[in-house]
């Protein structure tokens, strides 16, 4: 089994020797450069990293990708995209074999992605990705948070887990200005695509735009294709976010999908700030009831956090 860990990459001098030793199992190093400014190009080369250069203009991210992936040899047979802000955790490359070696007709792996942290070492936002893959078969599709899509006939689009960990060490320095419009050409090239609405809306509240955000969130709610529960939930806890009364959003969420902790623990916090301990106490053993974390991407640690919520009900 030969395995490529790739990326695209612009201007990440500073992050390749951290990127490039996390995967120094991996039988191929590359990445696709899209224009760096400061070295990252050759810096990487002197780490045994394979180099090449893409020009897209206007930039979106899913043709940068698939030029990344057109560029790897043909006798690849399994691509795990790592970001530069990314770093395989150690005992990839055997969970990898072992999960390859067992499901002959997988053509996806999934892995356990650490996207954010409470403290060093102590995850936050962690669920499962699966940016692993075959060769051939697969294209990237979408201007922004963009995903894999099959170009041709699989065995299967299943994803296999392959029990390995990818970790998110984000580069707070770095511009999300160009996510707004990219968003934006999403959107209209999909109208009816609610994960891309969704982001918009999202994006329009990281940036305090209020109106944008909760018109967006409206929009999103109201479309018949947004009927991802999870998703649905969590656009109401934005709304909640943005508004006077909280609650009614809250429970909005909590009826879209009641196995979820989120939103029954923002109403705890909320009852507490409101001094309205007996509610709060009744919120908090119900999330404590809920015992299963799930594994997307809209779940934090302080909503697992037993210790805090019993100490409610108490």
């Amino acid at each position: 089994m030969k395995v490529a860990v790739h990326t695209i990459a612009l201007n990440e001098a500073g992050h390749v020797e951290r990127w490039a030793a996390s995967a120094a199992d991996a039988d191929l190093l590359a990445i696709a450069d899209t224009g760096s400014t400061d070295g990252t190009a050759d810096v990487a080369a002197d780490h045994g990293v394979r180099v090449s250069r893409v020009h897209v203009d206007p930039f979106r991210f899913d043709t940068a990708r698939n030029a990344a992936l057109a560029a790897l040899p043909a006798d690849v047979d399994v691509v795990v995209t790592v970001d530069m802000d990314e770093v395989l955790v150690d005992g990839w490359r055997p969970a990898l074999e072992r999960a390859y070696a067992a499901a002959p007709f997988a053509a996806r792996w999934s892995y356990e992605y650490v996207w954010s942290w409470v403290a060093p070492g102590v995850p936050d936002v962690r669920f499962t990705a699966d940016r692993c893959h075959t060769r051939d078969g697969w294209r990237w599709h979408g201007a922004v948070h963009e995903v894999l899509t099959p170009a041709g006939p699989l065995r299967t689009q299943h994803a296999v887990p392959a029990g390995f960990t990818i970790e998110h060490h984000p580069d707070a320095t770095k511009s999300r200005a160009g996510y707004l419009a990219l968003l934006a050409i999403a959107v209209d090239e999909e109208p009816h695509n609610p994960r891309q609405r969704f982001y918009l809306a999202r994006e329009h509240f990281y940036r305090g735009d209020w109106n944008a955000a909760r018109d967006g969130f409206v929009e999103y709610l109201a479309m018949p294709e947004a009927t991802w529960p999870a998703e649905r939930a969590e656009a109401y806890r934005y709304i909640a976010d943005m508004d006077h009364d909280p609650e009614r959003w809250l429970l909005h969420a909590i009826a879209e999908d009641p196995g979820r902790r989120d939103a029954v623990v923002d109403l705890v916090d909320l009852y507490r700030h409101q001094h309205r301990d007996a509610e709060a106490a009744g919120m908090a053993a119900r999330a404590l009831r809920i015992t299963t974390r799930p594994g997307d991407y809209m779940t934090t640690a302080r909503v697992w956090d037993d210790e805090r919520l019993r100490a409610v009900v108490s």
